[in-house]
């Protein structure tokens, strides 16, 4: 089994111009494909319309070559999209695709492994609360299965958590909660932290509790949560490897560094361009910290009427990473809730190692 990543820009939310070349080409064959990630350029609020726009025209770019219809491709294909590139992060998508039959036994060095599930619809009353926590644990436990991932070799679970329609009069059945707890799941399959006082109140509220691992964000009107594990397996072949570190805040460039260099990628920042070349994603979560400090100083991305803290956050960080990488097409989500420390939240890596193990 061999995991792949290509990376496509877009000139616009609706922009399938890379997938369909890619398709053209034969690069790689529709059925192949397990999850597109993406960011768009979008406000990344409710009412962000362009992270809907591009899932349905890449599900309708998709659907002639399966044979199926647009919801049976969302049904088969998993569409993560963040909306938000401000600053200098570049528009793109990621296209997740697997091949060859999962071995018996271990093939050679450790390389990326990836598996996708979705888990039960849920109910209105169970969106950011224990139900949520434990299902969401169950499915990430169920796909480290699949993918022979140990929980120490999972460097990132990206979830879109369930928002149920309908469900507007429960306090929880938001996206705070619902990327909470959906985080919280991540921490409990992994072993992250002690579970033994976890309760309906420590969601969103006791910030102690954190995965180092987890990408949640949340998408109103979702029955069930939409999770992607990424980490590195001895039964998986390939050139690609996966690492993670946790950015204490939104200017960690030493967090950064250390990512970089555990993929064999150097010391030296900016990276050179030949280390650059090897990255195949970039992904950060990323939050304005709440306690209203940035290394001992006052901000004031939350207090701004003009620009949401949000937008703060993207911008910040992915310079941070622009900066360090030399390239700007990284995956900067917010907001952060359980996602490492207050104002701080994991940084993912994927990058190409050498030749292709056969």
């Amino acid at each position: 089994m061999r995991a792949h990543i290509d990376r496509f820009f877009a000139n616009g939310p609706g922009d399938t111009d890379g997938l369909r070349g890619a398709l053209a080409e034969g690069r790689f064959a529709a059925g192949d494909i397990i999850a597109i990630i993406g960011k768009t350029e979008g406000n990344g609020g409710r009412n962000d319309f362009s992270r809907e726009l591009a899932v349905r025209a890449l599900a309708d770019e998709l659907a002639e070559p399966l044979g199926l219809s647009r919801d049976a491709v969302l049904d088969r294909v998993i569409f993560s999209f963040s909306g938000g590139t401000e600053g200098v992060v570049s528009p793109h998508y990621l296209v997740v695709w697997r091949t060859g039959i999962r071995p018996s036994r271990p093939v050679g060095p450790k390389r990326l492994a990836v598996a996708a599930g979705r888990t039960r619809p849920f109910m209105v009353p169970e969106v950011g609360r224990r139900p949520m926590i434990e299902e969401t644990a169950r499915v990430v436990r169920q796909l480290m299965a699949a993918a022979r991932v140990a929980p120490a070799d999972v460097h990132m679970v990206q979830i879109k958590g369930a928002i149920l329609p309908g469900g507007e009069h429960d306090g929880r059945n938001n996206m705070v909660y619902s990327r909470a707890a959906s985080a919280l799941g991540v921490g409990v399959a992994l072993g992250e932290f002690d579970t033994g006082d976890l309760s309906d109140e420590t969601v969103a509220r006791d910030f102690s509790l954190f995965s180092r691992v987890a990408s949640t964000s949340a998408k109103p009107g979702l029955l069930r949560s939409e999770i992607i594990l990424f980490g590195n397996s001895p039964y998986w072949e390939g050139d690609l490897l996966a690492a993670h570190e946790v950015m204490d805040d939104m200017v960690d460039l030493a967090a950064v560094g250390r990512l970089l260099s555990s993929l064999g990628l150097g010391d030296r920042l900016p990276l050179p361009q030949a280390a650059s070349d090897r990255l195949a994603a970039v992904f950060a979560k990323a939050e304005a910290d709440p306690r209203m400090l940035l290394r001992g100083r006052r901000h004031t991305m939350l207090t701004d009427d003009d620009v949401q803290d949000m937008r703060y956050a993207r911008c910040v960080v992915g310079a941070v990473l622009a900066a360090a990488t030399g390239d700007p097409a990284c995956y900067v989500s917010t907001r952060a809730e359980h996602h490492g420390p207050l104002g701080g939240g994991p940084v993912v890596a994927i990058a190409r190692v050498g030749e292709a193990t056969r």
